[in-house]
C-alpha cells in the first residue's frame, strides 16, 4: 500500500498540539490536560500539563475491564532455566495489586523512589508496574551491575525500597545479586528502609534481620489479608521512572520519564511504527535494565493490549543460535525488536541460517533493529534468511521511542540500506555544523532536533535541570543535541554514521568510522567489526579496524586483513588512510550490545581508562590489549 507517512508527518508539523491531542484520546485520563503543551513549563515546555492519570491503570486494569482479562499479557520464557509461565491480564492485575499493597504496607508512597535490581524474570515487570500503580518512581538498574556503580545510583535516587532477586543466570554461571546489593548499600550514604528479595532456586541469598523481606512471604501475607493497592492518580508531568544512562562515571545521569507524554507516544508507536494490533504477540528481545526493556517489553505492548515476552536467554548458547526462531515459532510472535549485535552473533554461529528451517515462522511479519548501527550486510542477511521485511530504526535512552524509523503501520517506505529511514512525527531533525548552522543536504554534521522535543522525551535529568541543559541544550541553542553525527539525503532519509566522538580527523579530513565499518562488514568472512581513531603524530588520527570472523573461517588471518584494508581503500579512497585491520576473538560490548569504541580507543592510545560499568565481559579488553601489543600499539 502507498505510505501515508508524508501526509501524517506534515499534519504533525502544521499543528503539533492537535496531532498529540488526537493521539492522547487513546489513553484513559482521570482528568484531561489544561494545555496539550505548556511552553512556559520546564526546560523547554511540558506535555499534557494539568492532566491526571495512572500508567498502570492504562497498562493493565482497563484491559481487564474491557474484556481482555483472559488474554495473555506476559509470557516468561527462560531457556536458561528451562521454565515458562504465562500471565493473563487478570493474573497480572492480581500480582501488581498485591505487590503494590506490600510496598504501601512498608511505607512506600507517591513520589518515593524504588530501585529495581533484578534479572529477566516476571517479577521485574511486575515491580515496575506496581510502582507505577502506587505513584512511586522506579529506577531499574541492570541486575548484576557492579556494587560501586549501584551505590552511585542509590545515592542519586535515594530510594525508600530496593526490589531484588537472589541471582541472575548467565550461560554456564550464576551471578549472585545479594552480595553486590549489600556492598552497594554499605557504600552509599543514602540507606533504603528495606529490601524485598525474590529467592530463586539457583541461589539462596542470606537475609539481613530488620531490613530484608522475603518476596513470596510478603505477597502471601498481603493475599491472606485481602490487601490490594488501588491506582494512585499522578500528574501527567510527574516522573514515572528514572533510568541512568549506561557507562557513566562520577555522578550518573538520571534520565526522567514522565507519565502522560510517555503513554501517548508509546501507544501511538505500536500501531503506526510497529504495525501490531491489540491481542498480537510482540517481542522485544532486550533487558528491563535498558530503555528498550522499559518502553517495549513492559509499557508499550501492555498499553496497546498486546502480549509481551520476558525472555531470559541469549541469542546464542541457550542452547544454540536457533533460540530466537524457537521463541517466535512457539509463541506465534508477529513482530520482533532486537539489537543488530544479536543478529551478528547468530550470523557468526549459523551463517547459512540452517537452524531457521527447523521452525514454523508463518506468524512472523516484521523484524525491527535498533541499539547499534545496523550495517546493510546484517539487514540483508536477515531479510534473506527470514523472508520478512527488516527495518533499522534509531532512538535513544533520552527519547524513549523512535527518532527516525520506517513507520510500517502508515505503509512502509522503501528501505535504503544504512539508513533508519525518516524522522517520526514530533522530531524536526536538522544537521548542524559547529556554529549551529544547517549544513547542505548530504553533508555530515551533528544530528540535532529542533525544540520542543515530542512527548515521552526526557523533560530533564533527575534533580539536575542545569546538567540537563548543559548536556543536551547548551551547544546548539534551540535544539536538542543527540551526540550522534550523520547526514540527511535528498529524500529526507537520515543516516546515523557515528557518535560525534567517533568522527575522526585524519590529516584535516573529518571521516566517519561508521562509513568504514559499513564497508568492512561486506567482506564475506567478517561477522562484525569496529573502527576507532588512534592517535598519530603525523596525521592526528588514523583509523584502525577490529574484525571478528565468521565461525568456520579457516583462511590465513593476514590474507583476510589485507583484503579488508584493500576494500576500504577501494570504496572510501586513500583519504581514509586505512592501513590497519586486526582480527580479534570478540569485541567489547555493553550488556545492551553497544560496542565500547571509546574504551578501545583509550587502550590503543595508552590512556588510562575506567572499566565500563556496563561491560558484558571484562576479559575481552585483555584480548584487545594483547592484539594491539602484538602490533606494537600503543607506540
Amino acid at each position: 500500500m502507498a505510505s501515508r507517512y508524508h501526509e501524517v508527518y506534515e499534519s504533525w508539523k502544521q499543528d503539533p498540539e492537535s496531532f498529540w491531542a488526537k493521539a492522547a484520546e487513546k489513553i484513559d485520563w482521570s482528568k484531561p490536560a489544561d494545555k496539550v503543551f505548556d511552553p512556559d513549563a520546564g526546560a523547554y515546555g511540558r506535555w499534557f500539563a494539568g492532566a491526571m492519570c495512572n500508567t498502570c491503570y492504562n497498562c493493565v486494569d482497563r484491559h481487564v475491564e474491557r474484556g481482555r482479562g483472559d488474554q495473555a499479557a506476559m509470557i516468561y520464557d527462560s531457556p536458561i532455566t528451562g521454565s515458562q509461565k504465562t500471565y493473563t491480564y487478570s493474573e497480572l492485575l492480581d500480582e501488581v495489586q498485591t505487590l503494590g499493597a506490600v510496598l504501601q504496607g512498608h511505607g512506600v508512597e507517591k513520589g518515593d523512589r524504588v530501585i529495581v535490581y533484578m534479572p529477566m524474570i516476571p517479577e521485574a515487570a511486575i515491580a515496575m508496574l506496581a510502582c507505577a500503580r502506587i505513584g512511586a518512581i522506579h529506577s531499574v538498574v541492570f541486575g548484576g551491575f557492579a556494587a560501586a556503580e549501584l551505590a552511585t545510583r542509590i545515592d542519586d535516587a535515594k530510594p525508600k525500597f530496593v526490589l531484588t532477586a537472589s541471582c541472575g543466570i548467565e550461560p554456564g554461571r550464576v551471578v549472585e545479586y545479594k552480595p553486590l546489593l549489600d556492598e552497594a548499600i554499605s557504600l552509599s550514604k543514602s540507606k533504603p528502609d528495606g529490601v524485598l528479595l525474590c529467592q530463586r532456586e539457583q541461589a539462596n541469598a542470606s537475609m539481613i534481620e530488620g531490613r530484608d523481606l522475603d518476596w513470596d512471604e510478603e505477597m502471601a501475607s498481603a493475599r491472606s489479608e485481602g490487601r490490594k493497592a488501588d491506582c494512585v492518580d499522578v500528574a501527567a508531568t510527574d516522573p514515572l521512572y528514572i533510568l541512568y544512562t549506561s557507562g557513566t562515571t562520577g555522578i550518573p545521569k538520571g534520565v526522567v520519564r514522565d507519565n502522560g507524554g510517555h503513554m501517548v507516544a508509546l501507544h501511538w508507536s505500536m500501531k503506526n511504527i510497529y504495525d501490531v494490533e491489540p491481542g498480537e504477540v510482540y517481542w522485544a528481545a532486550s533487558d528491563v535494565g535498558w530503555v528498550v526493556g522499559h518502553s517495549y517489553i513492559v509499557y508499550a505492548p501492555l498499553l496497546h493490549g498486546n502480549t509481551t515476552i520476558i525472555f531470559e536467554g541469549k541469542p546464542i548458547g541457550t542452547p544454540d543460535a536457533g533460540v530466537f526462531w524457537r521463541v517466535i515459532s512457539e509463541h506465534k510472535v508477529a513482530a520482533m525488536f532486537t539489537a543488530p549485535t544479536a543478529f551478528r552473533a547468530i550470523k557468526k554461529e549459523d551463517p547459512e541460517g540452517k537452524l531457521i528451517k527447523d521452525y514454523d515462522l508463518s506468524n512472523f511479519r516484521t523484524l525491527f533493529l535498533a541499539g547499534e548501527r545496523a550495517d546493510p550486510d546484517t539487514i540483508q542477511w536477515a531479510e534473506k534468511q527470514l523472508e520478512v521485511p527488516v527495518y533499522d530504526h534509531w532512538w535513544q535512552t533520552e527519547t524513549g521511542w523512535t527518532i527516525a524509523g520506517n513507520p510500517v503501520g502508515l505503509g512502509a517506505l522503501p528501505v535504503k540500506y544504512g539508513s533508519p529511514t525518516v524522522a517520526m512525527p514530533g522530531y524536526d531533525i536538522k544537521i548542524l555544523d559547529d556554529q549551529c548552522n544547517e549544513v547542505p543536504t548530504g553533508e555530515t554534521g551533528a544530528i540535532s532536533v529542533k525544540l520542543p522535543l515530542p512527548p515521552s522525551c526526557l523533560p530533564t535529568l533527575w534533580q539536575n535541570d542545569e546538567r540537563f541543559k548543559e548536556s543536551y541544550l547548551q551547544d546548539f541553542p534551540g535544539y536538542y543535541m543527540t551526540s550522534d553525527a550523520g547526514f540527511v539525503d535528498e529524500d529526507g532519509y537520515v543516516y546515523v554514521m557515528a557518535r560525534t566522538d567517533d568522527i575522526i580527523n585524519v590529516a584535516g579530513h573529518r571521516l566517519s568510522t561508521g562509513g568504514m565499518e559499513e564497508v568492512i562488514a561486506t567482506h564475506p568472512d567478517v561477522a562484525e567489526c569496529a573502527v576507532i581513531g588512534m592517535a598519530d603524530k603525523l596525521k592526528g588520527q588514523i583509523p584502525a579496524g577490529f574484525i571478528v570472523l565468521n565461525s568456520g573461517v579457516d583462511r590465513e588471518m593476514g590474507d583476510i586483513e589485507s583484503e579488508v584494508v584493500k576494500l576500504v581503500r577501494e570504496k572510501i579512497g586513500p583519504v581514509a588512510a586505512f592501513k590497519l585491520a586486526m582480527a580479534v576473538p570478540r569485541l567489547p560490548k555493553t550488556r545492551s550490545g553497544k560496542i565500547l569504541r571509546g574504551t578501545m580507543r583509550k587502550i590503543a592510545d595508552g590512556e588510562e581508562f575506567k572499566m565500563p560499568a556496563t561491560i558484558d565481559d571484562p576479559v575481552i579488553l585483555d584480548e584487545i590489549t594483547d592484539v594491539l601489543k602484538g602490533r606494537g600499539y600503543p607506540a
